[in-house]
């Protein structure tokens, strides 16, 4: 039998490549999915509380039931897609339910029937979600008047003095961007997130670690000179590393790769719907928790990221670092260093300090080992393509296997700091910032589930 949740999942995750939100609004889709359709089967449940739904406990009868309880999921899903990504409608999700046996035009919301059910909870959720402070209603626009306080840098050529005022502060970057054939200077991803109200914490700020090290401090230089030590060295399994998990704009970006790992869990144990919908429930809401910490934390520094530093410490300077591709590693002046990553999304546009792949990755992982009762995880990857970043590296045939989810979650930190892109505490504030979130969304959703909220 089709596992629903599976299905809705490979959905979402298609309409995250082919729209690209950026990552925390792609953890809140996530999260919404995933909380509407725990809603939906819990409609249904015995015992379980729905977090947003109005929805009263429907007939026993009904919960045993199938034929009410998997529309009502289906419907559910497809409307808070078809809410978060309308213009996959024809191509995604009107298939999606259509052969899942729901009629996408159905919008009856009669709750003795499951695709009625379905709509309800939907319309609660999305009711909820649209007063979130995410400000979806206008795309998503920053509603705290944000402004960086560096200019942005051209990445193509060497950094003037005068070009970086703030060296500790986050910078915008400019660099050529094949869609528009121009050169682009993308604004801060969404520095009003840490105010969308989060599912179990008490706020964005909960969880906020403590500052990262100053400018002017030797610990600064140091994780600067780390960070090139670490470019200069990287052996070709860490390059693979550093693009896999680099989830740029094409992919279903770092929220969406453990929900592609959640789905191997299931299948790789053969999980029946309820443990389907309780295990997406609990994932995707540490994910969406996690990406309003992280974000939070983000603004509250503004932190640089390594080639601002870079540029700035070792301007003048010459130093060893990657050239480009084919070109290996190379003698250079400190205002041409580079990240190990295609030029044409050389750093994401938000600040370093913390890393949200590390928030993300291990506040999922937290939920995945608790749910499964093990740190067991055994996914692999094998990599048959070449490297965007460098193609000429001769990288085929290299297999990475993660035997535990922390381990993967690990793995996803540091692979920001192999391309670049992170310091060395950013990546460890943001692990220990996703498993404080982590572990506190998987406490609440068990409450939901057990009916003890």
């Amino acid at each position: 039998m089709t596992n629903v949740m599976l299905e809705w999942n490979a959905a979402a995750l298609e309409a995250i490549r082919q729209t690209k939100p950026g990552p925390p609004m792609a953890a809140r889709s996530l999260g919404m999915l995933f909380t509407a359709t725990y809603d939906a089967w819990a409609a249904y449940d015995n015992v379980a509380k729905p977090v947003h739904s109005t929805v009263a406990r429907r007939p026993a009868l009904e919960r045993s039931n199938d034929n009410f309880r998997i529309p009502a999921i289906n419907r559910a899903a497809y409307r808070i897609l078809l809410d978060q990504f309308p213009s996959t409608k024809d191509t995604i999700l009107d298939k999606t339910l259509l052969r899942l046996g729901v009629n996408p035009t159905d919008n009856n919301v009669n709750p003795n029937n499951g695709v009625g059910v379905g709509n309800l909870v939907a319309n609660d959720n999305i009711n909820f979600r649209h007063s979130d402070h995410s400000n979806q209603a206008n795309g998503y626009e920053d509603t705290t008047s944000y402004k960086p306080v560096n200019e942005p840098m051209s990445i193509a050529f060497p950094t003037a003095f005068d070009e970086i005022k703030y060296v500790g502060r986050w910078q915008p970057l400019s660099y050529y961007d094949p869609v528009s054939e121009m050169p682009a200077s993308p604004k801060f991803i969404a520095p009003h997130w840490g105010h969308v109200k989060p599912f179990a914490l008490s706020s964005g700020s909960e969880f906020r670690p403590t500052a990262p090290q100053h400018p002017l401090s030797q610990g600064f230089l140091d994780q600067a000179r780390h960070v090139m030590d670490l470019q200069i060295n990287l052996t070709t399994e860490q390059k693979v590393i550093a693009e896999y998990w680099a989830d740029g704009p094409k992919s279903e970006l770092p929220p969406g790769h453990w929900a592609l790992f959640t789905a191997f869990v299931i299948k790789r144990d053969d999980m029946s719907l309820e443990r389907s919908v309780k295990l997406y429930f609990a994932v995707a809401n540490a994910i969406a928790d996690a990406a309003i910490a992280t974000w939070e934390a983000k603004v509250a520094y503004d932190y640089a990221r390594p080639i601002t530093a870079i540029r700035y410490l070792f301007r003048d300077k010459w130093i060893r670092g990657w050239g480009g591709p084919g070109k290996g590693i190379v003698e250079m002046k400190g205002q041409s260093w580079r990240t190990f990553q295609s030029d044409t999304f050389p750093t994401p546009p938000f600040a370093e300090f913390t890393s949200g792949h590390s928030g993300f990755s291990m506040a999922a992982a937290a939920v995945l080992k608790r749910f499964t009762g093990s740190d067991k995880f055994g996914y692999y990857h094998a990599q048959t393509n070449s490297l965007v970043a460098d193609p000429t590296e001769d990288v085929k045939g290299i297999v990475m296997r993660w035997e535990t989810f922390t381990q993967a979650a690990w793995e996803a930190g540091e692979s920001r700091l192999y391309g670049g892109i992170h310091f060395y505490e950013g990546n460890v504030a943001g692990l220990d910032l996703g498993q404080k979130v982590g572990d506190k969304v998987y406490a609440l959703a068990e409450k939901h589930w057990l009916g003890t909220v």
